[in-house]
């Protein structure tokens, strides 16, 4: 596979596709914000339903765990059965499960719903990453990945602040029904305005072609990741370690699959080819994973020491993060115009910003008063959102420009599938470290500036992939323009 299969594929651009990019945008906001959306909102289901923490936890991390699992597999289907079609058999699901949620009478039934839920989100994702692929070509596909990781990173870091207002809004005792209930109309609406604008695309192979061993391997081995950590609140990274180690060896065997049914001209779930012969791929995805490890544990970190440290409402713990979620909103969209121009070299910019934000707000999380923190955060969250919305929204156009349109949907897939184990990580050992340094008789905001600086610690490792990978470009363009100018010097001795 080169650049020139993904860039040389037929192309007539569909006089609807800004429209249909929006109407899955709203979508992809919707199934995104769940991941984190319910977090402010686990007191009140505990108390609403009469359930233990560890119960209710599960709401949460079954969400994750299901949409996690969901996104390779659902990326290789739309791949071969069509976008669209993938498009909205999820989107359906996601909000047929959302009022199952909304209305759950019984903590198990809330689990349940959840866990289909994020089945039919993690199904939604890659759709979205592919149908971008498909409809755009060029500076115009930049500018769209633009908007689609605005809607990533605002998506993961406004939950909180969505959370909160939609219970201060809904009150006691049921408000948090509200949560899952809003998803429904604006779904429906969106169901019904991507069935009209999304263009319809003939199935370019059966369900006959999709590789359900690579599917089984692949799936456990994901499984065996993340399931120890959804479960870290209840003791699950103590007595399912072993599936650690269990895990690995699934993926290595997947690998070998892999390589197996290409070597035989078969239909891989995901194409080893993407890694080793695809220009940015294998480093965008590893950059993906390395940076969300630390960009999604944060807002945990925010939310425990500001509401349990600092008797932070939900809302006003929401809030108090909210420049950063501005700042990542407006870079995003800028970064995707300017990818083409800057390439790498905007990431590396980006996450310079991070790092500086995030060690500045821990300065400030150290030495100003809970009254006055909310105020004191905003710059330095405004300064390191404004640099993550130049990590994910570039990161993902390098990762998948040069993709061939045929895998966008798996290859999107399988990006987003690091960047939820990174999460999932970031997630479990952010707040595990917070904790830690509680249990060792330090203050709160002690505990938050040592959670904040591991999240650094994997920042700045995503730093050094980014710069590595700056110079790999800039040799790969040497390279390129050396080639263009012997053809053009051979061209011209022939021609005299």
């Amino acid at each position: 596979m080169s650049s020139t299969d993904a860039r040389t594929e037929t192309y007539v651009p569909d006089p609807n596709r800004w429209r249909a990019l929006w109407v899955t945008l709203v979508a992809g906001f919707m199934s995104l914000l769940d991941v984190s959306i319910v977090s402010v909102a686990l007191p009140s289901i505990q108390e609403s339903l009469g359930t233990g923490p560890a119960a209710v936890q599960w709401v949460v991390s079954g969400y994750a765990l299901t949409f996690g699992l969901a996104l390779v597999p659902a990326g290789r289907l739309g791949d071969a059965l069509g976008r669209r079609r993938m498009f909205l058999a999820a989107l359906a699901g996601f909000v047929l499960f959302s009022a199952l949620a909304g209305a759950a009478p019984t903590p198990e039934t809330l689990v349940v719903a959840r866990l289909a839920q994020g089945f039919a989100a993690g199904a939604l994702a890659p759709q979205n990453s592919g149908l971008i692929q498909q409809l755009f070509r060029d500076a115009e596909r930049g500018r769209a990945f633009g908007f689609f990781g605005a809607v990533v990173g605002i998506s993961t870091a406004i939950g909180p602040v969505a959370g909160g207002l939609i219970l201060a809004l809904a009150g006691q005792p049921d408000g948090w029904r509200w949560i899952f209930y809003v998803n429904v109309p604006i779904g429906v609406v969106a169901l019904v305005l991507a069935a009209r604008l999304i263009p319809r695309r003939a199935a370019t192979r059966g369900i006959g072609s999709i590789d359900v061993a690579g599917a089984l391997l692949l799936g456990g081995g994901v499984l065996c990741v993340l399931l120890p950590l959804a479960d870290a609140d209840a003791g699950g990274l103590a007595s399912m370690w072993w599936l650690f180690p269990v895990g690995a060896a699934l993926v290595v065997a997947f690998v070998l699959w892999e390589r197996r049914v290409v070597r035989r001209d078969g239909e891989p779930l995901l194409d080893p080819r993407l890694v080793t012969g695809t220009p940015g791929y294998a480093t965008g995805a590893a950059l993906g994973t390395v940076y969300f490890l630390g960009f999604s544990g944060v807002w945990l970190v925010f939310a425990l020491f500001l509401q349990l440290g600092l008797g932070y409402s939900p809302l006003h713990s929401g809030l108090s993060v909210t420049a950063f979620a501005l700042g990542s909103a407006v870079s995003a969209v800028v970064g995707g115009r300017l990818v083409e121009r800057f390439g790498r070299r905007l990431t590396v910019i980006g996450l310079v910003g991070v790092l500086v934000g995030l060690a500045v707000t821990i300065v400030v999380v150290l030495t100003v008063p809970p009254d006055a923190l909310t105020w004191a955060m905003a710059p330095s969250l405004l300064v390191a959102g404004i640099g993550g919305g130049l990590v994910i929204s570039p990161n993902i156009t390098l990762t998948l420009r040069e993709v061939p349109v045929r895998m966008a949907g798996s290859a999107g897939g399988a990006l987003q599938t690091g960047q939820r184990i990174g999460a999932a990580v970031g997630t479990a050992a952010l707040p595990g470290v917070f904790y830690v340094v509680l249990a060792g008789g330090r203050s709160y905001p002690v505990a938050a500036a040592v959670a904040l600086g591991a999240a650094t610690l994997s920042v700045a490792a995503a730093l050094v992939i980014a710069v590595l990978d700056a110079r790999n470009e800039k040799r790969r363009a040497h390279r390129t323009c050396s080639e263009e100018e012997k053809h053009s010097h051979d061209h011209a001795a022939h021609v005299t």
